[in-house]
């Protein structure tokens, strides 16, 4: 299980927050590009950057460890055939955030959140 234990409560309980955290970075590296706010995007970097390296493992500890926080087959079997042997060699910094501007109908910010190639 990946912990996150500094960070913006996101005005939600804990266990909101954990499955909309797990929810975001299924999409995340399904269509390694989504849009969301700004606060949700600086919290899904961190947990999606943990969660890339300890794919790049490979062994069956990470097989599961991985598999416990996404629950989409489909998603377990591209993070390790294609999104963790693209990372191998690169040591962090697999998210980047990109600030897109403000929404219309509450002003938040919105940020576009990709997976570096």
């Amino acid at each position: 299980m990946i912990k996150t234990y500094n960070g913006s409560k996101l005005a939600v309980t804990s266990s909101h927050k954990k499955a909309m955290l797990r929810n975001l970075v299924t999409a995340l590296f399904l269509h390694e590009r989504i849009e969301t706010t700004l606060p949700k995007a600086k919290e899904l970097v961190s947990y999606s950057e943990k969660l890339l390296t300890k794919a790049k493992k490979a062994d069956l500890n990470a097989v599961r460890a991985v598999s416990s926080e996404i629950r989409d087959k489909a998603v377990v079997k591209k993070v390790f055939d294609v999104l963790a042997p693209r990372y191998k060699e690169r040591n962090g910094g697999y998210v980047q955030i990109l600030k897109v501007g403000t929404r219309r109908g509450d002003s938040a910010d919105v940020a576009i959140v990709r997976l570096v190639i």
